[in-house]
């Protein structure tokens, strides 16, 4: 099995420091005409870009405040989604505070049973049906179910 590795087309393999060094002082002059060229051929665009520096500045400012202002007031956590979570914060709160009193309430209808003979006795009677002797109960007849009124419809 053979593990040696072939030459690579696109690495260039310097084998002394002094071959590297010689390669790079024979390819400065093309890399400073290149660089010559790239200016030459750039200046009018940079030339531009320069005077119009204070422009393009308050431009990018001017962008980044509208952008910042709409992800302020639009955003996942800007400030209508704020004020829906505020509105929903107040109404769950008084949701809470009403069932509070809701459980005082009954708390106090728990106690009252247990403690009060006069609640205790209410409650049988009414619920119950239980009388002391001696005593009669009139109940009322339950009223008669409403009567459907004839329609057009039902006439024809």
């Amino acid at each position: 099995m053979d593990l040696r590795v072939e030459r690579l087309h696109g690495i260039r393999v310097l084998r002394r420091p002094e071959e590297g060094l010689q390669a790079l002082v024979q390819r400065a002059p093309q890399a400073e005409a290149w660089a010559e060229r790239t200016t030459e051929r750039l200046r009018p665009s940079l030339t531009l870009l320069y005077g119009n520096r204070r422009r393009l500045a308050t431009a990018g400012i001017s962008l980044l405040a509208v952008w910042l202002f709409f992800h302020v007031v639009l955003g996942a956590n800007g400030m209508v989604v704020y004020r829906q979570k505020r509105a929903e914060y107040r109404s769950l709160h008084q949701e809470i505070d009403s069932l509070q009193k809701e459980n005082d309430h009954y708390s106090e209808q728990v106690k009252a049973l247990q403690d009060d003979p006069k609640t205790i006795e209410k409650e049988a009677r009414e619920q119950l049906h239980y009388t002391r002797p001696g005593e009669v109960v009139y109940v009322a007849p339950a009223p008669p179910p409403p009567q459907p009124t004839a329609t057009n419809a039902a006439r024809k």
